[in-house]
């Protein structure tokens, strides 16, 4: 329980400020940021737009993979926590989304997109033909990801109460 309500106070904290202030300065940032770089080498062999994509692709399927790894073993509240985690992970990329056309975002080698040309998100968008989009899906990955960490906290919820009933319940095969 000392865990969700964690997880629940560390949610409110990541709502209640604009899009990006909270996500950027997580500890999970840098975690999340290992994963996102590491999905642009694992998608390497499938062309560009698939390397680019693969960043914030992988940054999501990391904690959803280890999510469904729990579930098989019948892990529940490590499955929810770990779905927390994949939105979470979408609240990280949501502002990267943001700014595909203002190229402000401050990235990886301390530099922002428009002095180096453009980031993962101001290809994808513009290849698409979506780039005016940009504020929109990315404020549409935010609300997303907060709907997902509130739901993770539910089922985390949920998963914590149904083992408290399970271990408190009698046995009745003798």
């Amino acid at each position: 329980m000392a865990l969700i309500v964690g997880l629940a106070l560390w949610t409110w904290q990541f709502a209640r400020v604009p899009m990006g202030v909270a996500a950027g300065q997580s500890v999970l940032h840098l975690p999340n940021l290992v994963f996102h770089e590491a999905g642009h080498v694992l998608f390497s062999p499938f062309g560009r737009f698939m390397t680019v994509l693969g960043g914030s692709l992988f940054q999501c399927m990391v904690p959803t993979i280890i999510a469904v790894a729990f579930l098989r073993q019948g892990d529940r509240f490590g499955a929810a926590v770990c779905a927390w985690w994949a939105g979470q992970n979408l609240l990280d990329v949501a502002p990267y989304i943001a700014d595909a056309r203002a190229l402000q975002l401050v990235l990886l080698g301390g530099q922002t997109g428009r002095e180096v040309q453009g980031h993962d998100w101001e290809y994808l968008l513009a290849t698409l033909g979506w780039m005016r989009f940009d504020r929109t899906l990315g404020l549409g990955a935010h609300g997303l990801g907060l709907a997902i960490m509130i739901g993770a906290l539910v089922w985390a919820g949920v998963a914590t109460r149904g083992a408290e009933t399970n271990r408190q319940s009698p046995i009745t095969n003798r």
